[in-house]
This record gives structure tokens, sequence and C-alpha cells, in this order.
């Protein structure tokens, strides 16, 4: 049995989802297990990771996905990754569960920085780390695109709830510290992040949004409800949009 399972929910991910599997395969650390959780991807997805032989189940939406992979998983720890993350540091996994051992952590995420070279984008990202850490004792935050936990802790809290559309990532690592279970933010080695949301929605428009996120969160509790248009998955046009696509024309 592996000692790790990595987790990939996926969604129309052909783009970025070699160069994860890629950025796996290079680690110091190899006791480890992959799980593809794919929501009905119509573009390559599911047939590169069949390819890469990794395991494949049917997904949903990133917490949903989360959970059908964790169902299978064989690990002592699971890795809950995004697709369109990489692990640029050869040394990743083997320094973060290293650290996580070390301080006694039931329950963590990494620091990150972007997959950019903007001034803005890093310290956007540094505003972010400085922040992870400032409330990791009083109100973890963890980013579902990296989360590692203790596989009984998973299983004890029950998951994601799949009832929390938007922020059941900061919800799970607060449901799991609420039970009496360690998080930290681990400082060894950081996730290189994509920025393509931040392209997309804008960086004043993430920022805003999150900011809004936070402040929901503490007067009214998790989202039950998606607030803003969210679309899962890649950031090309799959086959079938291209096909629906010329039907318009």
């Amino acid at each position: 049995m592996p000692f790790l399972s990595i987790v990939i929910p996926t969604k129309n991910e052909e783009k970025n989802l070699p160069n994860l599997l890629k950025s796996i395969r290079l680690q110091t650390f190899s006791d480890y297990e992959i799980i593809i959780a794919d929501a009905n991807s119509d573009d390559r997805t599911r047939f590169i990771a069949q390819e890469s032989g990794v395991k494949v189940v049917d997904g949903g939406l990133p917490g949903p996905g989360r959970n059908r992979g964790a169902e299978v998983a064989e690990g002592t720890i699971i890795l809950f990754l995004d697709a369109d993350v990489e692990l640029s540091d050869p040394n990743f996994l083997e320094a973060n569960l290293n650290e996580m051992k070390d301080r006694g952590v039931n329950v963590a995420t990494t620091l990150v920085k972007p997959m950019s070279d903007s001034y803005l984008d890093k310290a956007m990202h540094e505003v972010y780390n400085a922040f992870a850490v400032g409330v990791e004792r009083v109100k973890p935050h963890a980013p579902g695109f990296c989360i590692f936990v203790k596989k009984h802790v998973h299983d004890d809290i029950g998951g994601f709830d799949e009832t929390v559309v938007f922020a059941e990532d900061h919800e799970y690592v607060q449901r799991a510290v609420k039970e009496g279970y360690r998080f930290r933010v681990l400082r060894s080695v950081p996730i290189s992040v994509s920025v393509r949301r931040l392209e997309k929605d804008g960086r004043l428009g993430i920022a805003f949004k999150y900011a809004m996120a936070e402040l929901h969160m503490m007067t009214k509790g998790p989202y039950k409800e998606m607030p803003y248009e969210y679309e899962m998955g890649g950031d090309v046009e799959t086959e079938s949009q291209l096909n629906n696509e010329k039907m318009k024309e």
C-alpha cells in the first residue's frame, strides 16, 4: 500500500494535467498513488490519465470530486491537488511530508507561489501567504489546490461537506480543527499555482470575491449556493464547445 494518495479532481484539463503528472513523477519521494476524479471531461483529460496508469474515478465539483477520490485512496496521508498546479521543486513532497511529521500536524497546506513573472502576482501571493500564516492558529485557511490530510482525519470528519459550494476547502480544515486536529501552513517548499483565474476574472475582481467570501463566512457561515458564476476546469475550448459554436453560426 502507498504511503501517500494524491487526489486530483479534473474537468477538461488536457492542457494542464500532463504538466502536473510530470512534476509528480520527478519528485524525490515516490511512495504514492495518483487518483484522478474526473467530472465527465469532454476533452482528452480522462484518456491522458488512463494512459499515465493512474486510478480514474467519476468525480464532480471540487468537493465531491475530492471525496470520490478519497473513497478509493489507500494511503495513510491524502494530498488534494488541482490540475493546474505544479510541484516545481522535486523535493516538494519529501520536504513537506517530513515537516508535517516533525510538527505533529494532521491537516496542512503549504505556502504558494504564482506561475507568473508579474511583480503584482508575486506580491498578491505573498500577501496571501502572510495572511494564511497569520491566521493558521485561529481561523485556518487552506486552498483546495493543496491540502495534506491524514486519511483517518478525512474519514473522521466526513470528508468535504458536499452542501458547501464555495470556500468548501476553508470550511473543511476549520471543521477538522474544531474536531481537535492540528493544522499548520507548511513552510518547507511552496506549491506553484496557475494564475488563469486571475487572468480570467481580473486581479481586483478575484480580491473582491474572496474578501466578500470571508465576510460571508464570518457572519453567515459557509455558502450553500454559488454566489458567483463558476466554471470548473480547463482554460481551453473543448471539441464539443467548438462544435456548439459552429452550430450557432
